[in-house]
């Protein structure tokens, strides 16, 4: 008898892939201890999008969170998707932060790393692999799974072969798309088990429909580990529910000796939590079996639906599916896989909202086509390399992406200042440093805000007609919101409430508070801002999409253009943070700027004006 070991993905890949990875600790920590008398083979609790969402939207610390999980779980291993090199971030990191992140995170509590490149590109795997090595903890090797005309069954057992060669102790065959069949998957893990020799793990999405039938040949083949969820959060864009798949290998040779009765008394705690919060079902729809030709990855599909929404286009869903196959061809055959999911996803949105095919192309795009992301699978698209990169080069193939990240773990924490107070507020930092500085500078300063406004402001309040409990009120909105500034005049007096890293605001001072009398002439004053009489030669420049403005390509850069800068079609104007990618807009015409109408880091809907420009005749 073989028994088949079962990892829970609960409280990371089934919530990332169907509530968008928005539960909060507080949600998981009751039935933890729960799980973990379970007798999982681990409960992936980290890594893939938890990191990021958690600062970003849930006002979370990452770190904390993951203590929070192990201490709740003392019994069982916890594991964490890694991106390699990208870690969990959506660019290369250097070989000091991927070195310490990865025993950072060993230390914090996770004990299984599986580890994968979206592109299968051994070199972007080797410094996370030594890292984890050194810390003494599993090193799980995991294969993107992808069809096209240049992936093949040799292709996956030599990458696999290459995984083993830097001391994987496992290999995953990583279904993020739930594209295996049954009998491919038996062919798969009898061939990794022959020429391989590591123990198999098998992590399918539920998608379309096919994962418990592959599941059960995969026992039968030999595999060792697969993955499930609770079953409020299994099915659809998920993993199969762990109740189905023990339940199914009951008096089988390869029964998972789980109780039932526990599972269940588990996923009645999960169905609460579904409920109070209107959280979807796992549901597969017509669209998730075409994943057979789509190839969508089930968090994929869940983040296109979220991107078209807030776009307001939901209805272009089957052109975007239809689009997202085009570019993939185009680009080389990429896995669909984080972050090139995301990146190949995005542009086929760009695509089709804009109705202009390559238009407007993400500086993540143009950094994977040129090589910074690996090696691509396929060749491109010769005219789609010429549109994108224009007149420069790509990189060299004999040189690796990571050589050429060479920040220093000094250098972040340098930037970081006062604010970081460990190494994980310095890694956090140089993962993702806006949200970290976001969330670092609110957590650090509320209080001494309060107390150094109160301060300053006693002595003024009163000639000022100034309410210095109002204008706390207004650091609180600024700092709880994640809004850029607040303003309000009352009483002769305008109050505004800037937080950090906003409009010349240092990012290293707490959320600040200016007060100026308002002139007679401006209070009475009502013309909106949009009611300017402007030169009909004037053309607008207007986002395409719903994101952040920004001025400059970094905080440290001068502004793309300014007011009476002549431009040239084609050339960048500004960029327009969306879907976490950073889109260029370019000029679709030569001219002049005459006026800039948004301030930098300031939030955009689609047709917003951002530029007026006077276009050269002649």
């Amino acid at each position: 008898m073989r028994t088949l070991h079962i990892m829970d993905t609960t409280i990371r890949d089934a919530h990332q892939s169907l509530w968008a990875t928005r539960m909060e600790i507080g949600d998981m920590l009751p039935i933890l201890p729960k799980m973990d008398q379970v007798g999982y083979w681990a409960i992936e609790a980290w890594g893939g999008a938890t990191f990021d969402t958690s600062l970003r939207f849930l006002d979370e610390n990452p770190w904390e969170r993951l203590r929070a999980i192990k201490k709740h779980c003392p019994k069982t291993p916890l594991a964490m998707l890694i991106r390699g090199q990208n870690l969990v971030g959506y660019r290369h990191y250097s070989a000091e932060i991927v070195d310490r992140f990865v025993k950072a995170a060993n230390r914090n509590g996770i004990d299984v790393f599986r580890t994968f490149d979206a592109l299968n590109d051994i070199r972007n795997v080797k410094d996370c692999a030594r890292a984890i090595k050194e810390a003494d903890a599993h090193f799980e090797g995991a294969i993107s799974y992808t069809m096209s005309p240049v992936h093949t069954l040799d292709s996956f057992i030599e990458y696999g072969q290459l995984l083993k060669d830097l001391g994987a102790d496992s290999i995953c065959i990583k279904d993020m798309a739930g594209m295996l069949t049954p009998y491919r998957t038996e062919r798969m893990v009898k061939a990794f088990r022959e020429q391989i020799g590591l123990p198999v793990h098998v992590h399918c999405h539920y998608v379309g429909g096919m994962a418990p039938a592959n599941y059960l040949k995969a026992a039968e083949a030999g595999a060792a580990i697969v993955d499930t969820a609770t079953a409020p959060l299994a099915f659809g864009n998920s993993q199969p529910a762990v109740e189905m798949i023990v339940a199914a290998l009951k008096e089988s040779g390869y029964d998972t000796g789980l109780d039932l009765d526990l599972l269940f008394e588990i996923a009645q705690y999960w169905e609460g939590v579904r409920e109070r919060g209107n959280y979807k079902r796992g549901v597969s729809s017509l669209i998730h079996m075409q994943v057979y030709s789509h190839q969508v990855p089930g968090g994929m599909m869940s983040n296109l639906v979220s991107q078209l929404e807030i776009q307001k286009a939901s209805d272009r869903l089957p052109d975007v599916m239809e689009e997202i196959a085009k570019v993939r061809a185009e680009v080389g055959y990429p896995p669909l896989v984080t972050p090139l999911s995301q990146i190949v996803g995005t542009q086929a949105v760009f695509n089709v909202i804009t109705g202009k095919r390559w238009s407007i192309v993400s500086k993540e795009m143009k950094d994977y086509i040129g090589g910074y992301y690996g090696k691509a699978p396929g060749p491109l698209d010769k005219e789609v390399v010429k549109k994108v990169l224009g007149d420069a080069k790509p990189l060299d193939e004999d040189t690796p992406p990571s050589s050429l990240v060479t920040t220093t773990y000094d250098e972040v924490a340098e930037e970081a200042g006062d604010l970081a107070r460990s190494e994980e507020d310095v890694l956090m930092w140089a993962l993702f440093p806006n949200e970290a500085r976001t969330y670092l500078s609110k957590h650090r300063t509320s209080e001494k805000t309060a107390f150094l406004l109160e301060e300053e402001s006693s002595n003024t309040k009163e000639e000022q007609n100034v309410d210095i409990n109002q204008i706390k009120e207004l650091i609180r909105v600024v700092e709880e919101s994640g809004v850029g500034e607040v303003t309000v005049e009352e009483a002769g007096t305008k109050i505004t409430v800037r937080a950090p890293g906003q409009f010349g605001v240092p990012v290293q001072s707490e959320a600040v508070a200016h007060t100026e009398s308002v002139p007679e002439a401006k209070k009475a004053s009502s013309a909106p801002a949009d009611g300017v009489d402007r030169p009909g030669t004037w053309v607008p420049i207007t986002a395409p999409m719903v994101g952040t403005f920004y001025a400059a390509p970094a905080p440290d850069k001068p502004p793309y253009v300014q007011v009476g800068d002549e431009v040239v079609a084609g050339q960048s104007l500004c960029i327009v943070e969306a879907m976490k990618l950073f889109n260029e807009i370019p000029a679709e015409q030569m001219g002049t700027i005459r006026e800039v109408c948004i301030e930098n880091s300031m939030p955009v809907e689609y047709g917003t004006v951002l530029f007026y420009l006077e276009p050269t005749i002649g």
